[in-house]
């Protein structure tokens, strides 16, 4: 049986229903858009409007466990969708994937938008545009859509914005140690540890170390360094200076002061 006329191309599996006219056939639809436009909106309601990659990021960051990336997609042809879905599902590790929503041959309508705002998604189009009822109501709700032609830059699109939800990897450079001779009270600052620099560098706003009888009592951020009366930016070895800690008053002398830096080393999929 051959079948005509279709505005969009249909997808293998679809049913299809046969009415009497053509009038009863724009009531089913119309209908059956009505309901799928309400659940949408419902689920929409929890969750938010639309957001772009950027915005995606930062959200998904603050949430636990691992995190999904969800996508709709759609394309031009089947066999680029499949290709499009099966490379995006092997994408990810422990902490994060990409989750296809929703895929689908043709071009991107309203209700590929209005999915998209009610699960905070973004829309990828290959070798198809979007309606322009749908590029409104995308305007309308920030939804993000994103056109592509070339499968190889739509994944790395893809693996640049889920690599951002990755949390950094930390790197200590260790820059200086410092003993704490003896302890001043300061009006208005609180206390002052009088140290000498027994090695490397103490710089200011470095993370720091409190280590007494071999046991680390605190880790914080040093909020002060002075030579002298002066404030200084940093002190090398066989200086001696001023330190005051963040929110830690608690020194004594004899204390071991380790200064150290931390870097955020940038992890990619």
């Amino acid at each position: 049986v051959e079948v005509l006329g279709f505005n969009g191309t249909p997808e293998a599996g679809d049913r299809v229903a046969v009415v009497e006219s053509e009038a009863r056939a724009r009531e089913v639809t119309d209908y059956r858009e009505r309901q799928r436009r309400d659940r949408l909106a419902a689920r929409g309601a929890a969750s938010g409007a639309g957001r772009s990659l950027a915005e995606m990021m930062r959200e998904l960051k603050e949430g636990a466990g691992r995190k999904e990336f969800p996508l709709v997609v759609k394309g031009d042809v089947q066999g680029s969708v499949e290709a499009i879905v099966g490379a995006l599902e092997k994408v990810g590790n422990e902490e994060v994937r990409a989750r296809v929503l929703s895929s689908g041959v043709g071009a991107i309508t309203e209700s590929d938008v209005t999915l998209a705002q009610a699960s905070g998604a973004v829309v990828l189009g290959f070798n198809v545009r979007a309606h322009k009822e749908a590029r409104e109501a995308a305007d309308r709700a920030g939804v993000e859509i994103r056109y592509y032609n070339i499968i190889y830059n739509l994944m790395d699109d893809v693996k640049d914005a889920m690599s951002g939800l990755l949390a950094p990897t930390l790197r200590e450079t260790m820059l200086g140690n410092a003993t704490i001779l003896e302890i001043f009270s300061v009006s208005k600052v609180g206390k002052i540890a009088g140290c000498r620099v027994t090695d490397g560098t103490i710089e200011r706003g470095a993370n720091v170390r409190l280590i007494r009888d071999n046991v680390v009592v605190h880790e914080g951020k040093l909020s002060q360094l002075k030579r002298f009366k002066d404030d200084a930016k940093e002190v090398v070895a066989g200086q001696e200076c001023g330190m005051s800690f963040e929110n830690y008053q608690d020194m004594r002398a004899g204390d071991v002061i380790e200064c150290y830096r931390v870097e955020e080393i940038k992890r990619t999929l």
